[in-house]
């Protein structure tokens, strides 16, 4: 218990772990999931990116030994078929944009299974998402759909410490608590001290 109450007090007077742009709250545009088959998300957001259409895909550091014995390091996606897709024009000129280069090799997550609406992403919910896939920051566990459906958890508002201003649902894992966030397709979980998180209604 002790220990718990130092780690709270060193977790408050900690900054938070993103610029407070990078929550813009005047930011309201959705975004979509979008599913790849045989094409690599960085080809696809290249593909985007040169129609001026904003996309993110999560990386993360992977360690690897190279043919020569060298340890190396490199960012990779953290899921092989996926990307998510800004919406900055309409469901129908989206698809015809991707359709033009990669017919048959995408789909769109829907609302619902056999849904033709797409599933739209609010603009926080992914806002918090990308700050928490942020290489840079560790302590943090990436999973897939599934999975984090099987996590119980309260869904709460970190109010002290690096975490500052984020939701999600407080889960346990491995005698450690996590803040998990979920989106169509994956869901990530970073390290989080519990005194600092204060339910939501």
């Amino acid at each position: 218990m002790k220990d718990e109450k130092l780690n709270h007090i060193d977790e408050e007077d900690e900054k938070p772990i993103y610029d407070e742009s990078a929550l813009n709250d005047s930011d309201t545009t959705p975004w979509f999931g979008v599913q790849l088959f045989g094409l690599r998300p960085k080809e696809m957001a290249d593909y985007l990116i040169a129609n001026d259409v904003e996309s993110f895909f999560p990386i993360q550091d992977v360690v690897f030994i190279d043919r020569k014995g060298k340890r190396r390091h490199e960012l990779r996606p953290v899921v092989s078929n996926l990307i998510f897709i800004k919406k900055t024009m309409t469901d129908k000129l989206l698809q015809e944009l991707m359709e033009q280069r990669y017919k048959g090799h995408f789909y769109i997550i829907r609302k619902t299974r056999g849904s033709s609406i797409f599933y739209q992403i609010p603009a926080r919910q992914m806002q918090e998402f990308m700050i928490m896939c942020n290489p840079e920051l560790l302590l943090k566990k990436y999973l897939s759909e599934d999975e984090a459906k099987l996590k119980k958890g309260d869904r709460v508002m970190v109010t002290h410490g690096p975490l500052k201003g984020l939701s999600g649902r407080l889960v346990r894992s491995s005698g450690k608590y996590y803040l998990l966030k979920e989106i169509p397709g994956m869901a990530v979980m970073m390290k989080v001290t519990r005194w600092c998180c204060q339910k939501m209604e």
